[in-house]
């Protein structure tokens, strides 16, 4: 019997509230800390210890931030970057064409522009160059640069890295590594095989911040002065949540530090773009992942691979401006290419069976810059690993994408290892890999016998879990202010959900293509505004609109909307179920 008596929604999901541990833990919280008890639900969930609480929603960073030293061969790094510095060299910065890769990149830049300091930026491009750095690219760079930075890539980079001779190279990365390390200065990635820190969950940006952080000690140890690297941490709040990052540990101060930051809208590129998609409110980990993150995404998907960090890393607002309105423009494009090719994906592996271990589909000349996106998009409505194939000649390239609890990344690693695959790598939750076109099938035969080792076969459309029951008085904008102290949420946090039992709908109107407006509330008095996304993609949209005075459980997240200068508590609905 699911949550509420909800065993199948409207959108065919159970609901599951939490065991009987979790609320003992909750009501501890509650008790100890003298806070509200579905804010101490919240925290139950997330693993926080009753007698840490408190602690829990104010993260600093200063208690937070790990020793970068900590990492393999940071002090290598550090002092090498330090040199180049100090000897006034040229450096190149060779980017990932992502958005952590492009963070990455502004970071370096910025810091190295305090010092006054030479640097070159080179992204390479998907379609040509593919994912990291070439043979071609790498002696190019090492003939007129005397220090090369790979960032967010590189690990597994061996052959180009050893024909940059000229040049000395650091790699500063978090994709998982194999067994050794390119022959270089310095490979700081606490995803490498014998790295000992318990790091793993930093995306490359968080890895380079504390390299600068690990430079900035050194500096004062010397009497020197750097820069002041918390106003660099709206790039790593950026990067940690568009790169998918687990926001536990430090990652939970990288971003609500790094909020506070872009809040003070000092950095010329994000405001720009913050502007050209009108966000309205304070920034939050919503509009990094979902209106920042893609549009600086767009550049290196369908556009010119440099853009993202091009922008991040300018003064000029005219020229962030500009930058800002092309990147919109990319991303218009980008979601049109991705449409059909997800329907053709999304057909082909339907009639593969989304049962499976592994969801995948294959299509000649699919473009290379929306794989990784139309596989999320399958993922998500298969709750299985998905891999989405380019196919060009007598190769394929793909992006894979991953559920919890299943490593994509190293079981596309070890059939990379034996020779089955051509090319791959990665990490947890997103992979990347090139196939021969003649052993496709074979080789996601053997993929997916690896996943379902993992337990990819026993997954199905995921339930909702739900913290705890919320009545429509107690659902505040304090409420809310609360609950976004135990955040951020995103992956590794999932946010707050809660169900509204037997409601009554007052107003239902279909908004836009397929959305729906609603308000809602329990005959006491108090009434709330909701909105559903995609509603009439499922049954729940046309089940409310025509409610014909029936009542519902409802489910979501609770958010505040902000409208011509008044605040009001909005419900994120996400699901419902008929009163029984």
């Amino acid at each position: 019997m699911g949550f509420l008596g909800v065993a199948q929604s409207l959108t065919k999901r159970c609901w599951v509230g939490q065991d009987s541990l979790t609320e003992r833990t909750a009501e501890a919280m509650a008790q100890k800390n003298d806070l509200p008890p579905s804010l101490c639900k919240v925290m139950a969930r997330l693993g926080v210890n009753p007698e840490y609480a408190k602690q829990y929603l104010d993260p600093q960073l200063r208690t937070l931030l790990p020793d970068p030293r900590s990492l393999t061969d940071m002090t290598n790094a550090s002092a090498r970057l330090l040199k180049a510095i100090d000897k006034s060299e040229k450096i190149a910065v060779f980017a990932d064409y992502d958005v952590d890769g492009a963070a990455c990149a502004a970071l370096l830049l910025t810091w190295i522009d305090y010092f006054g300091g030479s640097t070159t930026l080179y992204v390479p491009d998907r379609i040509n160059e593919g994912y990291g750095p070439s043979d071609k690219a790498m002696v190019a760079l090492a003939k007129d640069h005397d220090l090369i930075i790979c960032v967010d890539c590189g690990t597994l980079s061996h052959a180009p890295i050893a024909v940059a001779k000229a040049a000395d190279v650091i790699v500063l990365d978090h994709h998982l590594g194999d067994e050794t390390v390119p022959n270089c200065v310095a490979v700081v990635n606490p995803n490498r095989q014998d790295e000992t820190s318990d790091l793993g969950y930093l995306c490359a940006a968080g890895v380079v911040f504390l390299c600068l952080v690990e430079c900035g000690r050194l500096l004062r140890k010397a009497g020197r002065k750097g820069p002041n690297l918390m106003g660099y941490l709206d790039l790593v709040a950026l990067a940690t949540v568009a790169d998918v990052a687990p926001l536990i540990g430090v990652n939970r101060a990288f971003v609500r530090q790094g909020l506070k930051v872009m809040a003070t809208r000092s950095r010329p590129g994000l405001v720009a773009l913050a502007d050209q998609v009108k966000m309205e409110s304070a920034p939050s980990a919503y509009h990094l992942g979902f209106l920042l993150g893609p549009r600086i995404n767009a550049g290196g998907r369908v556009g010119q691979a440099d853009l993202g960090a091009r922008l991040l890393t300018t003064k000029n607002i005219q020229e962030a401006k500009k930058l800002a309105e092309h990147l919109d423009q990319l991303n218009a494009e980008r979601r049109q290419i991705e449409g059909s090719v997800l329907a053709e994906a999304f057909t082909q592996a339907q009639e593969r069976g989304f049962d499976n271990p592994l969801v995948w589909a294959a299509g000649k000349s699919w473009h290379p810059g929306v794989l990784g996106i139309v596989a999320a998009r399958l993922k998500e409505a298969t709750n299985r690993p998905a891999i989405v194939i380019s196919l060009d000649g007598t190769e394929g390239k793909g992006s894979g994408r991953s559920v919890t609890g299943i490593d994509l990344g190293a079981a596309i690693q070890k059939l990379a290892q034996q020779g089955i695959l051509l090319k791959g790598g990665g990490h947890k939750m997103a992979a990347g890999l090139t196939v021969s076109q003649h052993m496709l099938d074979p080789v996601m035969e053997k993929l997916a016998e690896l996943l379902k080792k993992q337990g990819a076969d026993k997954l199905g459309i995921s339930d909702l879990r739900l913290d705890s029951v919320l009545m429509p008085a107690a659902a505040t904008i304090d409420l809310i202010s609360q609950l976004e102290n135990a955040g951020p949420f995103g992956a590794g946090a999932p946010a707050p959900r809660f169900a509204f039992p037997d409601m009554a709908i007052s107003f239902a109107k279909r908004v836009g293509e397929n959305h729906l407006k609603i308000r809602f509330g329990d005959g006491l008095g108090t009434s709330i505004d909701g909105i559903s996304f995609g509603a009439f993609d499922t049954a729940l949209g046309p089940a409310l609109e025509q409610h014909d005075g029936r009542r519902f459980h409802l489910a979501g997240q609770l958010e505040i909307n902000e409208w011509r200068g008044k605040r009001s508590v909005q419900l994120r609905l996400e699901d419902a179920a008929l009163t029984i």
